[in-house]
C-alpha cells in the first residue's frame, strides 16, 4: 500500500469486478463481496499505473482497516 493518496484509479474497476465475483463463487454474501471488493480497489487505486491486487496485499488491508461490524436488517 502507498500513502494515503490516491495514486491512479486504472484498474479500480477491474479490481471491483473480479474481487465481488470471485468473493461471490467462493460463497460471500453480496455484502461481503462487496466489502472485499472495496479493500481490492483500494489497494489498486494506491499504485501508479494499470495495477493489480494479490492476497497478500487484501489481506494487509483488512488487517490495517478491519471491517466494522454490519448491523442486521431483520429481512
Amino acid at each position: 500500500m502507498g500513502s494515503s493518496d490516491v495514486a491512479d484509479v486504472t484498474g479500480a474497476g477491474d479490481a471491483v469486478s473480479a474481487a465481488a465475483a470471485l468473493a461471490l463463487a467462493a460463497g460471500a454474501t453480496q455484502v461481503e463481496a462487496a466489502l472485499l471488493a472495496t479493500y481490492a480497489a483500494s489497494v489498486v487505486v494506491m499504485k501508479r499505473g494499470t495495477a493489480t491486487v494479490d492476497s497478500a496485499e487484501l489481506a494487509a488491508a483488512l488487517r490495517a482497516h478491519p471491517i466494522p461490524p454490519i448491523p442486521e436488517t431483520g429481512t
